[in-house]
Formats: structure tokens, sequence, C-alpha cells
């Protein structure tokens, strides 16, 4: 048998129905406590919510465009406005950003948040969908075409993170197939000028089961090395 590595040591759960997000959070925040007093494993929680919007400690308010649409939920992450519901596989990631096998990365926030990037790149690209980073704008991007001559470009995985002692949770949300129509209640994470797509919107046809599958797998790929980090 082969030395267990860092991943090997967190706990994955996948929550069956919706979870409602005041209940996620409650839920996040013990373990956050028990994770930094050793007394629980890091965890990686893949669950979808009911309809609601979330803010979080960036967000404006002219950016909440129909108060009346969902319910809005002000969150400790980091970012703006973003829409969560059926179809959104949201992934809240409790790591120790503390441990010794992290090296140079230890206590590298900004590290932690290129991981979640990459992750979702590794696994955008399971499904040949081609996800991107883009400077000055948080969370991965599909880059397409409108009309011959006229670029676009639309989120697909939105990331926000908050991490206290030294232990991050919150995450990423990856659009699977939801009810884009939703974004239009925001202006999701304070952009005007890009959409929002999906993996269905891009013609990926694909069950939860198999995204779950895929984020996995890529998640070993990516957390596992220490050295893994370009910020």
């Amino acid at each position: 048998m082969g030395e267990r590595t860092r991943t090997d040591k967190v706990e994955w759960r996948i929550a069956d129905g919706l979870v409602p997000y005041e209940d996620a959070v409650a839920e996040m925040e013990w373990r956050v406590a028990a994770i930094r007093d050793g007394t629980a494993p890091e965890l990686v929680w893949l669950l979808e919510h009911p309809p609601l919007y979330t803010a979080g400690t960036s967000a404006r308010a002219e950016d909440l465009l129909e108060p009346q649409r969902l319910p809005v939920y002000r969150s400790g992450r980091g970012g703006q406005y973003t829409y969560h519901g059926p179809g959104q596989r949201v992934a809240y990631v409790m790591l120790d950003l503390n441990r010794p096998e992290l090296g140079q990365n230890r206590r590298d926030v900004r590290c932690h948040v290129w991981r979640l990037e990459e992750w979702m790149i590794r696994t955008l690209a399971r499904f040949d969908v081609r996800g991107e980073r883009r400077t000055g704008r948080v969370g991965i991007w599909v880059a397409g075409r409108d009309r011959p001559g006229e670029q676009r470009e639309d989120k697909i995985a939105a990331i926000g993170v908050r991490v206290r002692h030294w232990v991050s949770y919150h995450g990423v949300a990856l659009n699977v197939d939801p009810d884009l129509d939703h974004f239009r209640g925001i202006i999701p994470c304070g952009v005007t000028e890009h959409g929002v797509t999906s993996l269905a919107r891009l013609g990926v046809t694909t069950p939860m089961a198999e995204v779950d599958i895929a984020l996995r797998t890529t998640f070993d790929e990516v957390f596992n090395a220490a050295a893994a980090c370009a910020t």
C-alpha cells in the first residue's frame, strides 16, 4: 500500500435533496471550528440549494435588480451577488490552509483560489468545455461568438471563499443545468458586459452524478500537489 495523500484524508459528502442556504452556512461554521480544533476532518460538500440570491461582502445594492424575485441572503463569503438553485452544483470546500504539507503555499489564500479555479477548469475539460480565467474577473469563463465579428464571454462557474483561522469555507458553484433566467434578477458578480452560461446551454447534457465523479477526480489532481499554484 502506498502512502496516503492529503486528499485521501478529506471527507466527501453529497447531499440528498435541496439544502436550505441558512442550514448550509450553519453547518459550515460548525465544521470549520471542528477542523481547527482537530475534531473533524476536512470536508468537500456537494449540494444544491433552493432558488435564492446571496450577497457577498462586496455586494452593491444597485446590483440587486429584482429584489422581490427570490429570497436574498447576506453571506460572509467574498464577492458580490450570485444565484444558487437546482441544477447548479455547489461545492463547499473546507480545508486547513495551515497544514505544513502545503509547503510554501501555506496560509496563501490566493493560491487556494487559484486551485479552486484550476479545479473548475479541469472538471469542465472532462466534458470538452474550455474554461478560462480572466484578469480582473472572478470565476471561470467560456468564450464564444454570437454573430460574426462579435465575441461573447459567459461565466460558467462562480467562486467565493471565506477563511477563518486559516480554514477555508464556501467555495464554487458550477452551472450544470440551472434556470439561467434567474440571473436576470441580479448583476452577477457586478459584471454587466458578459453573460452567464451552463453545461446544458453549451449542449452538454450530463447527469449531476457524472459531474460529481469529474469533480472528485480532478480535485485530487489539483489539491494533492503542494506546489500546484500560480498566483
